[in-house]
């Protein structure tokens, strides 16, 4: 897919959801729900996303200790 198709579909599922977000004041209330129960699964995705990153970027790499296997007395 080129950068320019790519844009040019980024740009057409943006203003569709501008349109949705505008009529949603309007919408019955299962179409409410269920617009927000998608927002919410986005959003709980992308936070782990952010908190999964931040825990394995942000940790210092520290010498690994090697563990030796215990010979039985």
């Amino acid at each position: 897919m080129a950068a320019g198709n790519f844009l040019q579909e980024m740009r057409s599922v943006g203003e569709r959801l501008l349109l949705k977000l505008q009529r949603l004041p309007q919408a019955e209330p299962v179409e409410i729900v269920a617009f927000s129960v998608i927002l919410l699964f986005t959003a709980t995705v992308v936070l782990l996303l952010v908190v999964a990153c931040s825990c394995c970027c942000a940790q210092p790499r520290g010498r690994k200790a090697q563990v030796r296997p215990v010979t039985p007395p």
